[in-house]
């Protein structure tokens, strides 16, 4: 048996050869598992008809019509031995979450309780399907040398004798037939991949398929393994008084170690077409149970108690606050400086336990000075390097700063060329980090683009990763959905025709070429800013509108992610609207404007008006007006927490005569919506971030019209 890289394949798993080797596949496929090849394929064809005329008798078989021995749909084999909702769980089973992942640890329960009789699947005819396809998701820690363990299994009954097991070791993978069924021994024959490394304690899935003579083995959506036998693998199987184990051989010797997360049969075609190519290659799903991608909690009296024992790997950090993503789900961060203890829900810090505290006042900490003005800040966080801010920066040399909070304070680290760079923001995909500017104007090239940077661990420097054409672009936003990862920008201007209506663009990352395309363009009016939230399942972003060539009173529009894409929610009358906020409040969730200017057809514009906080009212399913606030030129807004308090702040940025205009901190009064709790004196202001580290946290803003920006220090008692 050799192992060597074969050609790419059309149809079939791959052509048929005298001899068994071992070989990757190309990436590409087309079709299934394909149509029927002559000769050999044709003789197992007919092998199945006659098998199905032998056991429907020739009166039945010209009487009906044939039937596969089971439905061509993927079979969830690890959902078939768990309980059905209402019954009792099996305790011996153990729900592990794993790296932000949840499933099932299996060695403890009996195996006789994880199996079910083959007959349930195989409903019209006792025959394993002669093609066919294995899905399993794994997490296998590190196996001893020659340590086998089985995560599926075919056996008889009547002599516990292993008819199909897919069976794992250090290194290999193995697909393992004891002959047909009955009484006799039959003959044993295996498929083995080599150089497999299944075993090293992370998530993988896997796609083995077999058609006639030939297997394919595709690991995490990767290039795929192809064996090519001298004869039929398996031939005219029979399934009759036999049982299907999960984890298991039925005996308690090669019982697997690992957490199964997923484990599907399908038959008749190659289920790789319907994984790959995926966002999460190494947990592409297929068909996992609910209950792993659900809470697993079930109500018992008043109270809440795990569906199945459950515990998660919990690492606790402490130090400045660490990344929340999947990956960190269920991890803990200690914050010392707040004395609170935090979970990571997949998506933010969630207090668990907290010294109560309360926003006294607000301690001017740093100034910054910037390369020249600074119309925004993005603060994230790079794992195993720390806090970083990028700077978008007028000028284009030296540029934006890339900026490193080292012993309490933002030092330069990085200069960025960048195109009067309006915006930063910053995403990751795979645990790789990226950072897209939104660049205003031409290169010198004469080319207007935005730049998207990926951080290089190696020279620890964003690099150029992928520009992307723009117009004017104000604003990125970056979000995922269902697990795909996507870009908004807003583009402002045509700068060929000064047209402020054109299509603003969203992009969508592509996995196989790693890299982002056009998924969907929608018109705006002047777009300003883009944001994206969530309200239970449902999916929104935000434009705000502010100028559409005649007046800045114009609708920005709420869109919702329907049918894989964005169509028109609500529209919302706003007044040269230049960004929009979401938070959320227990179960209530809020959007709020900035309002910029009024520009008046005779007379000077008018920028002492109200920015508006919109509330969702379940019942009309639409936002309605909550509280209108004045502001002067409001540029952004802020939401933040200190302790249990709610707060806002605006970045009030012109009154018509002066840019030195005190910005505002509103504080959450329930019944009385927002309410001023501290004047901040500013310059220009544009943007407000809030973070948090070991230090305590802190509110930054930047100046559009100064180098200096300030970061200040929120003292709590």
């Amino acid at each position: 048996m050799s192992n060597r890289a074969g050609a790419g394949r059309s149809g079939g798993l791959g052509p048929p050869m005298g001899v068994m080797s071992n070989r990757a596949g190309a990436a590409g496929r087309s079709g299934g598992l394909g149509p029927p090849r002559q000769g050999a394929r044709t003789w197992a064809r007919l092998q199945a008809l006659l098998c199905c005329w032998f056991l429907l008798g020739p009166s039945g078989a010209l009487a009906q019509s044939w039937r596969p021995c089971t439905d061509l749909l993927p079979l969830d084999l690890l959902s078939r031995v768990l309980p059905h909702p209402g019954e009792t769980a099996l305790h011996q089973v153990r729900m592990v979450q794993s790296k932000g992942s949840r499933g099932f640890h299996l060695a403890a329960a009996m195996a006789t309780a994880l199996s079910f009789p083959a007959s349930q699947i195989f409903t019209n005819c006792d025959y394993f399907p002669g093609e066919f396809s294995l899905v399993a998701t794994v997490k296998i820690p590190n196996l001893i040398q020659k340590r086998n363990e089985y995560i599926f299994s075919l056996v008889s009954e009547d002599s516990d004798r292993l008819l199909l097991g897919l069976r794992v070791s250090r290194e290999r993978l193995h697909l393992v037939a004891g002959g047909g069924g009955g009484g006799g021994r039959g003959v044993k024959r295996r498929l083995s991949f080599k150089g497999v490394r299944l075993a090293d304690n992370a998530w993988h899935t896997l796609v083995l398929a077999v058609s006639g003579r030939h297997a394919t083995l595709t690991l995490d959506c990767g290039l795929a393994l192809e064996l090519v036998q001298d004869t039929w693998f398996p031939s005219t199987l029979s399934t009759r008084n036999s049982r299907v184990f999960v984890g298991s051989r039925k005996s308690q010797k090669g019982r697997f170690s690992g957490l199964l997360r997923q484990l599907v049969l399908l038959p008749g075609s190659d289920a790789t077409l319907r994984l790959c190519p995926s966002s999460e290659p190494r947990l592409a799903e297929l068909s996992v149970p609910h209950v792993l991608t659900s809470m697993p909690l079930q109500p018992t009296g008043s109270q809440l108690q795990p569906l199945y024992p459950y515990e998660a790997e919990v690492r606790v950090t402490s130090g400045s606050i660490p990344p929340c993503s999947r990956g960190e789900q269920g991890q803990l961060w200690f914050d010392a400086q707040n004395r609170g203890l935090l979970v990571c829900d997949g998506e933010a810090w969630i207090p668990l336990l907290h010294e109560k505290q309360r926003l006294d006042y607000v301690e001017d900490y740093q100034d910054l000075y910037t390369n020249s003005e600074t119309f925004d800040v993005e603060v994230f966080s790079i794992p195993s390097e720390g806090l970083f801010m990028a700077t978008a920066n007028r000028d284009s040399r030296p540029g934006s700063g890339i900026y490193k909070w080292t012993s309490g304070r933002f030092h330069l680290y990085q200069n960025i060329s960048t195109q009067e760079a309006k915006a930063w923001k910053s995403f990751t995909i795979n645990d790789k980090v990226y950072l897209v500017v939104a660049n205003s104007q031409e290169s010198t090239s004469g080319r207007e683009t935005s730049v998207i940077y990926r951080w290089s661990s190696r020279r620890r420097r964003f690099v150029p990763y992928q520009s992307l054409q723009t117009h004017s672009a104000l604003d990125w936003e970056a979000f995922r959905i269902h697990n795909h990862t996507f870009l908004a920008v807003a583009n402002h201007r045509r700068a060929s025709d000064s047209n402020h209506n054109i299509e603003s663009v969203i992009y969508r990352w592509n996995p196989g070429t790693k890299l982002f395309e056009v998924n969907q363009t929608l018109v705006t009016s002047g777009a300003y800013d883009w944001e994206f939230f969530r309200v239970g399942p449902y999916h929104f972003l935000v434009v705000a509108n502010t100028f559409n060539g005649q007046t800045t009173s114009i609708d920005s529009t709420i869109y919702i992610w329907m049918d894989g894409q964005f169509t028109v929610f609500q529209n919302i009358p706003t007044v040269g609207a230049t960004d929009w906020e979401m938070f959320q409040i227990g179960e209530r969730y809020f959007l709020v404007v900035a309002n910029s200017q009024r520009i008046m057809e005779r007379g000077p514009s008018v920028y002492a008006i109200n920015s508006t906080i919109y509330e969702l009212n379940a019942l009309t399913q639409t936002f309605i007006r909550f509280q209108d606030i004045l502001t002067h030129s409001a540029v952004d807004w802020e939401f933040f927490t200190v302790g249990e308090e709610k707060f806002l702040v605006v970045a009030n940025s012109h009154d018509g005569q002066s840019y030195s205009l005190n910005s505002v901190v509103y504080r959450w009064r329930g019944y009385e919506g927002f309410v001023p709790a501290h004047s901040l004196p500013t310059l220009g202001c544009r943007d407000w971030e809030h973070f948090t580290t070991s230090e305590g946290s802190f509110l930054l803003y930047s100046s559009a019209t100064s180098r200096l920006s300030k970061v200040f220090k929120l003292k709590t008692y």
